[in-house]
């Protein structure tokens, strides 16, 4: 094993560092592809396996589950016993999760898999964007790196549906797991010839206590958001994420004690690295919750099925492969802070055209603004990773990028949940005034638990009050829609003005976090080339 310095800061990347780029995209397009290709399988596996409402939606939930809980402990583990050699041991159990879930013959063992597939995830996703930091040294380089990482992950949220319901068409239904087989493959083979080894020096252990902590403040926080969504704020749920505050109230007073913490919270003294954060929360905050509110809308007020739902949505995921993509151009011309504010101020744009929906007939400007404010946002996203990199010290980049993809997780869950709430309360709230007199008391508290329960209550009644039903229940539905339309206009229009005074001296790195002192000893971060496929590490 032959040990060699850092990458030079500022030397300008060769054909094997973006060749090696094309290897972690694979996998990048992969696992995010992995959360969204169960949604046209679950009917057909359920009727297999013989499911039951609550294994279907753990069979759907845990994999992202496990995904956000184990992120931030893998983030560091991959800085200090190799981002390479955590990535390969994640893809080789990747690749065996994928095989046993495929093979499933119950719905316990199918959940164990998913579970398997989304701590095996969370081993590669911060893995491979922390080599990406180390890779590629030249600012503008490590940008586009960072877009091209970014546009494979979206690409495979919009594959997922798209590709389920291919292979379904085909084959049986444990072959939407398979795809991960052959990919994994090649990149336990190609992984070793082409990714450097990079670990930080003088890193001590991993403290369990304070995994064991961040586990139990991530996952009932995710639960308790994720049950918020599904049926309001209940004392379950609410219990749920009380007890994950908890937990992470305990779990940074023991980070800030520790010498060797998993979890430096001096990154976030990084004035670029913590407004980057916060604009990245945020940003997906938004954009979950109306994307949750535009699906609602195609299927239960345009009355489109799942998978034309879908279709009506690629649009907006190729805008934003497009704009992640755009991006890093658009930076070499003008200042990134106007890039990034210019793209907020566009999605406020797409989300103002929302607010103009009305109870039907709204198909075309609801795609538009979806185009508008994903294409938008996709501007500032990348942009932000690579400002969160770029502020941390790259003995951290596994840390930092973990924080990056938990803090997108977290995103995703908050949006729904906290959006998704406002838009029913609106609902329920504009709900009695919409309904037109004479409908039955049973269809009335039907279509009061949602647009979903008004639909179905239609179906009973007879035709001309059911259509009056409907009108009103999509009316009132629609006042949900815009509130969180205007809402998020005023969020990102809030984000746009910050994004161009934080970084508007270019956004470079400020205050990034001293290296602990054996990093400081040893000078750098050790990178060490052309090590065997590793084995697992104890410990």
């Amino acid at each position: 094993m032959t040990t060699t310095s850092r990458p030079t800061p500022g030397a300008r990347a060769t054909r094997r560092e973006w060749t090696a780029l094309a290897v972690l995209a694979l996998p990048t397009l992969l696992l995010s592809l992995d959360v969204s290709i169960l949604y046209l399988a679950l009917p057909h596996l359920s009727a297999e396996l013989g499911a039951d409402a609550t294994q279907q939606l753990w069979i759907l939930d845990i994999y992202s589950f496990m995904l956000a809980g184990f992120l931030v402990t893998m983030g560091t583990l991959g800085d200090r016993i190799g981002r390479r050699r955590l990535l390969l041991i994640g893809a080789a159990v990747f690749a065996a999760a994928a095989v046993l879930a495929a093979f499933s013959t119950t719905p316990a063992m199918l959940i164990a898999a998913r579970a398997l597939l989304g701590v095996s995830g969370a081993t590669m996703m911060p893995s491979t964007m922390a080599l990406i930091r180390n890779m590629f040294t030249d600012p503008r380089q490590m940008q586009l790196a960072v877009s091209v990482w970014f546009s494979c992950f979206m690409g495979g949220m919009a594959l997922g549906p798209l590709a389920g319901g291919l292979m379904l068409q085909h084959f049986w239904w444990g072959s939407v797991f398979l795809p991960a087989v052959p990919v994994m493959a090649l990149l336990l083979a190609a992984g070793p010839r082409l990714l450097p080894e990079y670990r930080a020096p003088g890193a001590g252990r991993v403290d369990l206590a304070s995994v064991v902590l961040s586990l139990a403040a991530i996952l009932p926080v995710i639960y308790g958001l994720k049950e918020v969504a599904r049926g309001g704020w209940q004392p379950l749920p609410a219990a749920a994420v009380a007890t994950g505050a908890v937990f992470t109230v305990l779990f940074v007073r023991r980070q800030r004690r520790l010498a060797d913490p998993l979890l430096d919270l001096r990154l976030l003294s990084s004035r670029s690295f913590s407004t980057a954060l916060g604009v990245m929360l945020l940003a997906g905050i938004v954009m979950a919750g109306v994307t949750l509110m535009s699906t609602t809308y195609l299927q239960a007020v345009e009355g489109l099925s799942p998978f034309a739902a879908g279709l009506w949505l690629v649009p907006q995921n190729i805008a934003m492969i497009a704009g992640s993509l755009l991006a890093p151009a658009l930076a070499r011309r003008i200042r990134p802070a106007y890039v990034m504010a210019a793209g907020l101020a566009v999605a406020a744009c797409g989300l103002a055209l929302h607010t103009q929906i009305s109870g039907t007939g709204g198909l075309a400007l609801l795609v538009a603004g979806l185009i508008l404010a994903s294409g938008g946002v996709a501007l500032p996203m990348p942009m932000t990773m690579n400002l969160m990199l770029g502020a941390a010290p790259p003995q951290k980049a596994g840390a930092a990028a973990a924080l990056s993809e938990a803090s997108g997780e977290f995103g995703v869950a908050l949006g729904v949940a906290t959006l998704g709430s406002l838009a029913a309360f609106v609902y329920r709230d504009r709900l009695p005034e919409a309904l037109p007199g004479g409908i039955p008391a049973g269809a009335a508290d039907a279509a009061g638990e949602g647009v979903a329960g008004a639909v179905a209550a239609a179906g009973r009644l007879p035709a001309a009050a059911g259509a009056e039903l409907l009108e009103g229940a999509r009316t009132a539905f629609t006042g949900g829609l815009t509130t969180v339309a205007w809402l998020g206009a005023a969020v990102f229009t809030v984000l746009a003005i910050v994004s161009a005074l934080a970084f508007r001296r270019g956004g470079a790195p400020d205050a990034a976090p001293a290296p602990d002192a054996a990093s400081a000893a040893a000078g750098a971060e050790t990178a060490v080339e052309g090590a065997a496929v590793p084995q697992p590490v104890a410990g």
